[in-house]
């Protein structure tokens, strides 16, 4: 009696609760995402073309299953992003926005429609991320030609 109760419990907790996966079920992309993850590291093409990785920086970036989104990312101080790049992301070294995300597994990427951010042309736009999962780190990557940038996230 008591193993079938604990294994009822186990099955109701698995059904509601993030992150478990039920034995056979194959978790989708967009239940991949969801939660809060911390940044891990962010790669940058500088103006000599050269890749760079930056490890200094802090931020998350938040999923939540009703279909929102969050991101903040602070520079450390004295630093800016490369000038290069042809989208305005942040403001004294801070970049902050939110909305909802739509995913397209198909082609790996999500979309974050920004209806809030510091810099207020991002207000309206559609950015699109191409994403792969690699171990515990979520990588991103614009998917517009003209930004060559990598963002990895880890899970909280």
């Amino acid at each position: 009696m008591r193993k079938a109760l604990l294994a009822a419990v186990w099955m109701a907790v698995a059904s509601v609760s993030p992150g478990v996966a039920q034995s056979g079920a194959r978790e989708s992309a967009r239940d991949k995402l969801i939660g809060s993850w911390r940044l891990a590291w962010v790669e940058e093409q500088q103006p000599d073309g050269t890749m760079k990785r930056y490890t200094d920086r802090l931020g998350t970036i938040v999923y939540t299953r009703d279909g929102h989104m969050s991101v903040q990312i602070m520079l450390p101080e004295g630093r800016s992003v490369p000038e290069n790049n042809p989208v305005k992301y942040d403001r004294g070294g801070y970049e902050a926005y939110y909305g909802p995300y739509e995913v397209d597994e198909a082609v790996h990427t999500v979309t974050h429609h920004v209806e809030g951010a510091l810099v207020r042309s991002l207000i309206g736009k559609d950015l699109t991320r191409v994403y792969r999962f690699e171990g515990k780190q979520l990588i991103l990557t614009s998917s517009r030609p003209d930004e060559r940038w990598t963002i990895a996230w880890e899970h909280n």
